[in-house]
């Protein structure tokens, strides 16, 4: 994916202030509205200037892009990392509904509004944060108490951007899924007057694991067999995450077909599935006895070809 350098679309330096962020919008915005503009590119010009902007006027946003644009090199793909805003809070929802780009959109996500606002008046509620976390499988199954590090941006009297970091004890559900949010009540934007704090929504996701795949509720993992198990049958005992189980592999089994083990995937009111994807794995020829032993097999089977069988 594209980098996109919004310092550079909007001709300000990195370390420029908010306000002169927003007079070199005001400027630019002038020069390529495409109802004023006469320049073939203003349409296009204009929409990025508008995306830039989005980003640099928030402290939130433009703290996120900073963090994450900060080991990008020119002439690189730019991937930002899994889990999306790497542990920073937002106010609101994240974006507007606005049409923007996919770069915009791996970093901050698509959501519509802006957060809920107070009500207008002396008391009125604070506004609602969101963050993203990324929580190990096990906790999904069995529930934790984890402390999770978020970085709120604040301004310094240079009018410049810094980082506030606070972490919070949470308690992660027995059976929570990827996308889902835990609400944590009252940690939000305070209040004005006697109007309660604003909640802090965490949004989960998982941390990639060496051996299981995660697919809403339904959980997979590869599962080597030795050829004579799958040939001939056999039964052997399989770790997964809610604990050992025995499994049977029938004989005649092909490598790709999955085995399901009903409920064992992520808990729940109605529980997934966990299944074993076989993988066929052969022992190495590194002897003569075993060299011997596959060109026996080859003996015994002159007919056999791998590649005539349907799919091949």
């Amino acid at each position: 994916m594209e980098f996109k350098d919004y310092y550079t679309i909007m001709g300000v330096a990195r370390d420029a202030s908010q306000d002169e962020i927003k007079r070199a919008y005001r400027s630019l915005a002038r020069k390529y509205h495409p109802d004023v503009s006469k320049l073939p590119d203003a349409e296009v010009r204009f929409k990025e200037l508008g995306e830039a902007y989005a980003v640099l006027k928030d402290l939130e946003k433009r703290a996120a892009y900073d963090e994450l644009g900060s080991n990008w090199k020119a002439g690189q793909d730019f991937r930002p990392p899994p889990g999306g805003n790497g542990g920073f809070e937002f106010s609101g929802a994240g974006g507007d509904g606005a049409d923007y780009s996919e770069f915009f959109e791996s970093i901050f996500g698509r959501h519509e509004g802006a957060g809920q606002h107070g009500r207008a008046g002396h008391h009125a509620r604070g506004q609602d944060h969101h963050a993203a976390i990324r929580i190990d499988l096990e906790d999904a199954y069995n529930g934790a108490t984890r402390s999770i590090a978020l970085q709120t941006p604040e301004l310094n009297e240079q009018g410049q951007i810094h980082l506030r970091k606070h972490t919070l004890k949470v308690t992660i559900p027995r059976g929570i899924r990827a996308g889902q949010h835990i609400r944590l009540a009252g940690q939000g934007t305070p209040g004005v007057g006697l109007g309660g704090a604003g909640d802090l929504y965490l949004e989960v996701s998982f941390h990639p694991h060496p051996r299981y795949r995660v697919d809403q509720r339904d959980v997979y993992f590869d599962l080597p067999v030795a050829p004579w198990e799958a040939a001939l049958g056999a039964t052997l005992d399989v770790a997964t995450p809610s604990g050992a189980v025995e499994l049977k592999i029938a004989a005649g089994s092909e490598a790709g077909r999955k085995l399901r083990l009903k409920g064992r995937g992520i808990p729940g009111t109605t529980p997934g599935d966990l299944y074993a994807v076989l993988q066929i794995v052969l022992p190495p020829a590194h002897t003569d006895a075993a060299r011997a032993f596959y060109g026996g097999m080859a003996e015994q089977f002159p007919s056999f070809n791998p590649r005539s069988l349907p799919g091949a």
